[in-house]
């Protein structure tokens, strides 16, 4: 199976991957919506993830928010996996077009990737709500810019909030129609990471109209019948398998 991913990617140059949680995890960044995820979010809150990392919540009870985001979404120690490198270098080599991704942590771009598409925004970019002012990761983790857990910007003394697409809000336009361009113009698109359950991003899928669909989770997906190849692996190692055989 390793050698048929080989011989996809040897024989394209237009190949678009759309990833999700299960690339991440591969770098030691938990899923929050798996059954421990869940289950540390009730103990340690009484509520759910989804619950606490609304829009609605963040702004009835930011403090609370930022407790959980700060102790359960952040890993700043995380570096990029063996399917992070892959993806990067296939850019490099002029095969793959862009990486539409669902996660938040920036480890695509920090392996070397571009073309980027975060449709759920990064944890990296933080902006004052009343006068926009940036700020990166390292000020909003910093104690001394923080009044409780909320950090406050250094000009206006407003709320900075992570540029992260919270539940009930929209996704971002520009990042929609890259991801949707980028989706039904290539020639191979690879998914992985991913089981296709969140939406809006899982429709993205449906746009796809190209020769190879290739779907690569540890367990099975809705799509795995519409797939050229399937493989339940780890995400990591299948690329690195691939690479080699490449």
């Amino acid at each position: 199976m390793y050698e048929e991913l080989a011989k996809i990617l040897r024989e394209s140059d237009n190949i678009v991957f759309f990833g999700g949680a299960g690339v991440s995890t591969e770098s030691k960044i938990p899923d929050f919506r798996s059954e421990e995820g869940l289950y540390n979010a009730q103990q340690s809150y009484g509520m759910s993830p989804e619950q606490i990392i609304s829009h609605s919540f963040f702004m009835r009870d930011t403090d609370t928010f930022f407790d959980y985001y700060k102790n359960n979404m952040i890993y700043q120690q995380a570096k990029p996996n063996d399917a992070h490198l892959a993806l990067a270098k296939l850019e490099e080599m002029g095969k793959l077009k862009a990486v539409v991704t669902q996660n938040i942590d920036g480890l695509h771009q920090a392996a070397g990737s571009r073309v980027v598409y975060e449709l759920h925004g990064s944890v990296l970019r933080n902006y004052c709500m009343d006068c926009g002012t940036s700020y990166d990761l390292d000020y909003v983790m910093d104690s001394a810019n923080c009044k409780g857990w909320i950090p406050k910007c250094s000009r206006c003394g407003g709320t900075v909030k992570p540029d992260v697409v919270l539940y009930e809000e929209s996704l971002d336009d520009s990042q929609i129609t890259g991801a949707v361009d980028a989706i039904s113009s290539a020639d191979v698109l690879i998914i992985g990471g991913t089981s296709l359950v969140v939406y809006p991003a899982a429709g993205f899928v449906n746009y796809f109209r190209g020769r190879k669909l290739v779907l690569i989770n540890k367990s099975t997906t809705a799509f795995d019948g519409k797939a050229d190849l399937v493989i339940n692996d780890s995400i990591g190692k299948v690329f690195r398998e691939a690479m080699a055989a490449l």
